[in-house]
């Protein structure tokens, strides 16, 4: 299974509001998740939230991270590590994920 970190786009119409989340390649835009990784908000330009472990330990297991996946935490290593929040939900369902994969 080729897993990827990409932008999950959520919110209304002419509202884009994005979830960096762990998939399966080949599952759609908004499909099915393996980890929520972070959130984004494009209007404001900030990244609401930023799981940078899972992050790191998906790229360590294989994952490939999207361009857009990159630029967004790139934008959360330049303006600090002050937006990210424990995840023990997330933790949990990567294990099971992980698991699953191998």
């Amino acid at each position: 299974m080729a897993v990827k970190i990409r932008l999950s786009r959520v919110g209304t119409t002419n509202r884009p509001y994005y979830r960096v989340v762990a998939t399966d390649g080949r599952n759609k835009r908004d499909g099915e998740i393996l980890a929520n990784v972070g959130a984004y908000d494009p209007i404001n330009g900030k990244v609401v939230q930023f799981h940078e472990e899972l992050y790191q330990s998906w790229l360590a297991k294989g994952a490939i991270a999207t361009d857009s996946a990159k630029k967004v935490y790139r934008l959360y290593k330049k303006n600090g590590k002050t937006s990210s929040a424990s995840a023990p939900e997330a933790t949990q369902v990567t294990e099971e994920a992980a698991n699953q994969a191998a």
